[in-house]
Formats: C-alpha cells, sequence, structure tokens
C-alpha cells in the first residue's frame, strides 16, 4: 500500500508534493502523534494507541470491533439515516484532547485506510466548523473524499476528482503544510491546494464516525458507515526537514 510522508518542496509556480517510498499497510514514517490499529477484540470498548504516546479512544456501543474484513481486522459503523433524530453517540469512537493531536504551525497528516458502499459521513474530526481555535476533518459526501483544515489565517480544502464508495479498501492522506494542503488515495496525489491557516488548535476530542455536538434537527451527525482498518496522525515542526 502507497503512502505519504510529511515532505514537500516549494516552488515559484506554487505547491508541489513529492512521491515518498512505499511502507508496509499500516506502517506510519516514525513521527505519529497517535496509531490506532483498530484491531482490538470484539466487544471492546477500547481503542488502543500503538504510537507509544497513550492517547487511547473510548469505543461507542454501536462500534462492530474485532471484525474480520477480508483480511483485515477492523471496525464497522453501521449506516444510520441521515437526519434523522435521535443523535446516536453510541456510533463514535473518541479520543480526549490532547495538544499532539492539534495541528498547531506543524506540518500535520492523517491517514484513514477505510472500505464502503456509502456516499456520506464525516470520518474524523476534531472540532466542528465554529469551534474556537479552528479544526480539520475528512469526510466522504457522495462517495468523494472532503479534507479540510480551518484556522485564523484562512480555511483550505481538498476534494477527490472521483468517489471511492466502490467497496474496495483505500488508503486516504491528507496533509496540512505551511504551503498548503494535498489529497492523496492509494498512493496517488488527486488534489492540492496552496495557502496558509495558521495555526489550529482547539479543546474538543478527536471524534471518529461522526460529529460530537449535535441533535440530528438543526445540527446533523453526519454518521460514517463503513468499515475502518487504521488511523494514524502525524505531526513534525516544518524546521526538523
Amino acid at each position: 500500500m502507497g503512502c505519504r510522508r510529511l515532505l514537500c518542496t516549494l516552488l515559484t509556480t506554487g505547491l508541489v508534493l513529492l512521491p515518498a517510498p512505499a511502507r508496509a499497510e499500516g506502517e506510519y514514517t516514525g513521527y505519529p502523534a497517535a496509531y490506532w490499529r483498530m484491531n482490538e477484540e470484539p466487544g471492546a470498548t477500547r481503542m488502543i494507541d500503538s504510537s507509544g504516546n497513550r492517547l487511547h479512544g473510548r469505543i461507542g456501543d454501536e462500534v462492530g470491533t474485532g471484525l474480520m474484513l477480508g483480511d483485515d481486522i477492523g471496525y464497522r459503523f453501521e449506516r444510520l439515516e441521515p437526519d434523522t433524530p435521535p443523535a446516536r453517540p453510541g456510533h463514535l469512537v473518541t479520543v480526549p484532547d490532547d495538544s499532539s493531536l492539534d495541528p498547531g504551525t506543524n506540518d500535520f497528516a492523517v491517514t484513514v485506510r477505510l472500505r464502503t458502499t456509502n456516499k456520506f459521513g464525516n470520518i474524523i474530526q476534531k472540532g466542528q466548523a465554529t469551534v474556537s481555535g479552528g479544526n480539520f476533518k475528512l469526510q466522504i459526501p457522495s462517495g468523494r473524499v472532503e479534507c479540510t483544515f480551518r484556522g485564523p489565517k484562512g480555511f483550505l480544502e481538498v476534494i477527490a476528482p472521483f468517489s471511492i464508495n466502490d467497496g474496495e479498501w483505500h488508503e486516504i492522506s491528507c496533509t496540512r503544510y505551511r504551503a498548503g494542503v494535498e489529497l492523496v488515495i492509494d498512493g496517488r496525489q488527486v488534489a492540492t491546494r496552496a495557502g496558509w491557516t495558521g495555526p489550529i488548535a482547539n479543546a474538543w476530542p478527536v471524534s471518529i464516525g461522526g460529529k460530537l455536538d449535535c441533535d440530528q434537527v438543526e445540527v446533523g451527525c453526519d454518521y460514517y458507515a463503513g468499515d475502518l482498518g487504521y488511523i494514524v496522525i502525524e505531526s513534525v515542526p516544518p524546521q526538523q526537514w
């Protein structure tokens, strides 16, 4: 499975991001803030962080765990009807707020392995659209991956030019750099946008599988429906490159 490192080159023509060496499936590049393998046993209530940073999460009671998904073990999120009350917090996995899960001013990457036949849902986010300190989010409306970073200096969004809700496994990486934002699917760069968001840091937990603060009436919960194989968050100050 291909992947991306936190590595970019600025040219006068704009944002150019260079390919990285391939890595083994689920292997991070060495700068993990969190690495959730999602291989816990059936009925697990705790998502383990394998990075060594102890950023463990709480698994909601509606999330399927310990499932054999082809050759993989992962989580399953059943389909819930959009914008239909009540809210279902048991559909989420949440990780308590920690500063290492905020992009700040770092180069910051979120990588997800997923499989779905559905065309909506928020996969992972920290914060929501109006929260103080900004937020980031990875979602899949109309089956197309969208990645957004919002900070005090700007809002950057990249959107895949094709849908991936084909029932096959895909690895998605979205990275925010000083130069802009890059979206990579299955080892191929599919979208970039130049610009700078400014520092992003909020006091919210990470939410996997939908929004945390929602009621399905005035604020939709945008619940994800499908399978997840792993999530990796990588963060490194730009000067380390």
